[in-house]
């Protein structure tokens, strides 16, 4: 099953979040599929930037996102 998630990057103490498409079975920061977009939680406000038509491709081809994606796009208004 694939799954849309973060993927943790950056420094520690300052994460960086790219917005992946990947394997539910892959580790966190491993193989992934695509990557849709990416997430800054430490700029005010937080800084979203997501490719609307891919996620809505990818959702519409059967990947799940996870609940904090899911929080993520319904602010950005990729999903309803």
């Amino acid at each position: 099953m694939l799954k849309i998630r973060l993927r943790r990057m950056g420094a520690k103490k300052a994460p960086f979040y790219r917005i992946i498409v990947a394997d539910s079975r892959a580790p966190r920061d491993g193989a992934f599929v695509e990557e849709i977009g990416y997430y800054n939680p430490l700029t005010n406000p937080a800084e979203v930037v997501v490719n609307a038509e891919k996620a809505r491709q990818w959702i519409k081809n059967g990947a799940q996102p996870t609940e904090t994606v899911r929080g993520l796009f319904k602010k950005n208004g990729v999903i309803d």
